[in-house]
């Protein structure tokens, strides 16, 4: 299967960052702030024209745009707007850090952030994130994380993935099905360590091939291994890695209804996946929400504890508003 990601933000045509920075401060300044006129355009605009503005603002009125947006802005409405204003790797960084700051460890963030890289993706976050807290994120993941999912993570962040452009091995993709069919179904107990290696070493086409053929091989899916095989936290990580193989779009569509279904709604998540997905397939993953759950995103969002505008925010990325 070719994944074909589609965003819902995309550069804003005819775009203006003098004339943005300008209606930005005049919805910031008298009394009162006029929100509408933020989202208006923080929300149409790509990141990196929004970066743009931050230089224009900073330019024409020598100030500083996202410190503005914060005197002016509260709770999860400016928590959406600053999460679009910072360089979309910052901004994970910023996520994961957040994870492991603190008493215990968000281990589902991490999960979702960085089981679903390609290596590509994972050694730019890994170079951002030491240039922002001085400490490398693998030695930080490893104090924060324990046992097999520590190694998986480890492996991960150190970029031992095979990277997208790796041709496919049909033949490997054979031994590596048996690897994991002796690692687990076939024997008392479960080899982590050969469940870690395939999976954080194979690319994502690799692994398509691997997954194929270890159903061939035993009869089952390798999610219904995993499931047998796996608990907790590793489980976790093993599945993301298997459901973004096979349709990030459903990855993220499910995390979604997550994060709105139930007593409360899992804001960090909901804002992290809409404003991180935006540009690159948050329309996939809304046709993936309505095919999986029989309803639009748009309607569950609305449904949600969300309100007033961080509503507003969150439909607008939508294509929506």
């Amino acid at each position: 299967m070719d994944y074909k990601p589609v965003p819902c933000i995309v550069p804003h045509t005819n775009f203006d960052a003098s004339g943005d920075s300008q209606d930005l401060r005049a919805a910031m300044q008298g009394l009162g702030t006029d929100e509408q006129q933020i989202i208006d355009v923080l929300a149409t605009r790509s990141n990196a024209q929004r970066q743009e503005m931050i230089a224009a603002y900073l330019s024409e009125f020598d100030r500083d745009l996202i410190e503005d947006l914060k005197g002016e802005l509260g709770g999860t409405f400016e928590d959406v707007i600053i999460a679009l204003m910072l360089p979309p790797v910052e901004y994970l960084c910023k996520q994961l850090h957040g994870a492991m700051a603190g008493i215990g460890t968000n281990e589902a963030t991490l999960v979702e952030i960085l089981c679903t890289k390609s290596n590509e993706q994972m050694h730019e976050i890994v170079a951002t994130y030491e240039r922002l807290y001085e400490r490398p994120l693998a030695e930080q993941m490893g104090s924060e994380t324990s046992g097999f999912f520590r190694r998986l993570l480890t492996l991960i962040v150190t970029g031992v993935r095979d990277d997208l452009d790796t041709p496919v091995d049909p033949e490997k993709a054979k031994e590596q099905a048996a690897e994991l069919y002796a690692a687990g179904e076939a024997k008392l107990g479960t080899d982590e360590g050969v469940f870690n290696r395939i999976m954080s070493h194979a690319s994502f086409n690799q692994l398509r091939l691997v997954f194929d053929e270890y159903k061939s091989l035993s009869g089952q899916t390798i999610e219904q291994a995993i499931k047998h095989e796996m608990a907790d936290e590793l489980h976790e990580a093993m599945m993301a890695i298997v459901e973004c193989v096979q349709s990030p779009a459903a990855f993220f569509a499910n995390r979604l209804y997550k994060a709105m279904n139930g007593a409360g709604t899992d804001d960090k998540t909901l804002i992290r996946i809409i404003v991180s997905r935006s540009e690159i397939d948050l329309e996939t993953i809304k046709d993936e929400f309505e095919r999986i759950y029989n309803r639009t995103l748009l309607s569950a969002i609305v449904d949600a504890e969300t309100s007033g505008d961080y509503r507003a925010a969150l439909v607008a990325l939508l294509g929506a508003a």
